[in-house]
């Protein structure tokens, strides 16, 4: 199987890239897989990618910045979309080329933009899925009412939550398109997980308002008051960096609240830990609770959409507190605290529990998601992803798009197009 996955920018830092990363990592066992980024702006990617996982890029940033086609606006890739203003006619086309010509037989694209335009410009030869890393609800309107004109050409869409998912059911009506959770995969520890003996809480991700670190400082201010001896550790880097260093300031907890910068791979820092937090207001996953939890960490989370729910049993492996309330959060970080085997017991139970996102689960999912798209053309059931079989499948789907079809295509790009300017 010839697996092709098109993401915004590889190079750069995030869930979307670091999941991207490891679905792509764990097909690449079986498959020829290859990630291709619209965008690329530095030499090498931050995350470290196995050799056996080609990288692509379609636009250089550092040397085609002022190429003239990228100095126009993208017609395609839809004006309501978050990263609308670093597209452009170029990107327009080059992904375009690339669709046309690719010698995959499924693309995945990552990042609603991108998955419009491959159900605009796709070729029906290939087998095109959507990902949904956001939620539908995080969406716009504008940008809402694009997708539901193109997305019905998509043959699947995949969501990381199941509540994302019914989402979709309810408010998009999308005839003939596949629909489930495929949730975002960690890799499997190398590290033995920790012991819970450590005296420090861990946190980690982009320093961004949505992400309220500055909500899990003002509750650790109130942790210190009562256990001075505990220590919370940041990695991540982000616009926050300078409000958030103020605060610690202003609150007096430069020692026991420290910034520590980006860490990658983070697993090692996980495991110095004896308790993982995370405090956002909004989460479509929630990629570093699965990621401590992995590494031995019983989990303290706000209870915001989507994510954190579907992940954490509260008083299981974890705890889930109220959105925005810093005392809550204080007062189930202190409960694990201040009771050594109740943090232990969560431990082992996290480690036990996110075992269902590793990546040979979660690739078994996207294999079988695959699969099913393609046995109705072949007829052939289960196990037809690569040789002849596959072969007359995908010609089968070439040859079927008559040209009543191509018109009816013409006139659906031309429609979303006017749309989405």
């Amino acid at each position: 199987m010839r697996i092709r996955f098109l993401i915004h920018n590889a190079y750069g830092i995030g869930g979307t890239i670091t999941t991207t990363f490891n679905l792509a990592q764990g097909l690449a066992e079986r498959h020829d897989v290859e990630i291709v980024s619209v965008l690329r702006h530095r030499q090498r990617p931050t995350y470290t990618l196995e050799p056996r996982v080609r990288l692509r890029h379609l636009v250089d940033l550092r040397t085609e910045q002022d190429h003239p086609l990228h100095l126009e606006s993208a017609r395609v890739f839809p004006e309501a979309e978050y990263r609308y203003r670093q597209y452009s006619r170029l990107t327009d086309q080059r992904i375009e080329e690339w669709l046309d010509g690719t010698d995959g037989d499924v693309v995945i694209a990552t990042r609603p933009g991108l998955n419009v335009q491959l159900a605009l410009q796709g070729p029906r030869r290939i087998v095109r899925i959507g990902q949904e890393h956001l939620t539908l609800d995080n969406h716009s309107p504008r940008l809402r009412r694009v997708l539901r004109r193109a997305y019905p050409r998509l043959d699947a869409l995949t969501t990381v939550t199941e509540a994302d998912a019914r989402t979709y059911r309810r408010k998009m009506h999308l005839p003939g398109v596949r629909l489930q959770c495929l949730p975002n995969s960690v890799p499997d520890p190398t590290l033995p997980v920790a012991d819970s003996s450590s005296k420090t809480v861990v946190a980690a991700g982009r320093l961004v308002p949505v992400k309220r670190f500055d909500l899990m400082i003002e509750a650790f201010a109130r942790v210190v008051a009562r256990r001075p001896d505990w220590q919370l550790r940041i990695y991540g880097k982000g616009e926050e960096h300078g409000r958030l260093r103020e605060l610690i300031g202003r609150l007096g907890l430069h020692d026991n609240v420290l910034l520590m910068g980006a860490a990658t791979p983070i697993e090692a820092e996980w495991v110095k830990g004896s308790i993982g937090l995370a405090a956002s207001d909004f989460e479509p996953f929630g990629m570093t609770i699965v990621e401590a939890m992995r590494c031995g960490l019983p989990v303290v989370s706000t209870d915001c959409p989507h994510g954190p729910a579907e992940i954490i049993q509260d008083g299981v492996d974890g705890r889930l507190t109220p959105v925005g309330d810093p005392d809550a959060l204080a007062a189930a970080l202190l409960e694990l605290i201040e009771d050594d085997s109740l943090r232990r017991r969560m431990g082992q139970a996290a480690v036990r529990h996110a075992r269902r996102f590793s990546p040979a689960l979660v690739v078994r999912q996207a294999e079988q998601l695959i699969d099913s798209l393609l046995e109705p053309v072949t007829g052939e059931g289960p196990g037809t992803l690569s040789g002849p079989g596959l072969g007359r499948a995908l010609t089968s789907r070439s040859h079927a798009l008559k040209d009543g079809a191509h018109v009816a295509a013409g006139n659906a790009l031309r429609r979303v197009r006017g749309s989405c300017r």
